[in-house]
């Protein structure tokens, strides 16, 4: 695969155990969005992230016949798959980001 992603590489965040240092940092963190993320950001991204754990929690509801009385999301299946996809796999982006942050430590030493 050639893609090519310019982002930069993730942060290694290391706390420390005296917990003097540790509340500074949390204190200024908390007074600078991080990475330049705005608050009106994190409340969306917070709003997507709870509604989409209602709509997880309704489907395994369904799957069980616990919430019969009302109607819940549907999940989407393709009635005619496309030919185009027939060999699609879906890239595991945890196992992707751990190769990259270990590609990106060897690329260092």
């Amino acid at each position: 695969m050639g893609f090519a992603f310019r982002s930069p590489p993730p942060k290694i965040v290391f706390n420390r155990l005296n917990g003097r240092r540790q509340q500074a940092a949390a204190a200024q963190r908390s007074q600078t969005p991080a990475e330049g993320f705005t608050p009106a950001h994190e409340e969306n991204v917070r709003f997507v992230y709870e509604v989409w754990q209602e709509v997880e929690k309704k489907l395994e509801d369904g799957d069980r016949g616990e919430s019969a009385d009302a109607p819940g999301p549907v999940q989407y299946t393709e009635k005619t798959p496309s030919a185009v996809m027939k060999n699609f796999v879906p890239i595991d982006l945890e196992e992707w980001w751990a190769q990259r942050f270990l590609a990106n430590i060897a690329n260092l030493s």
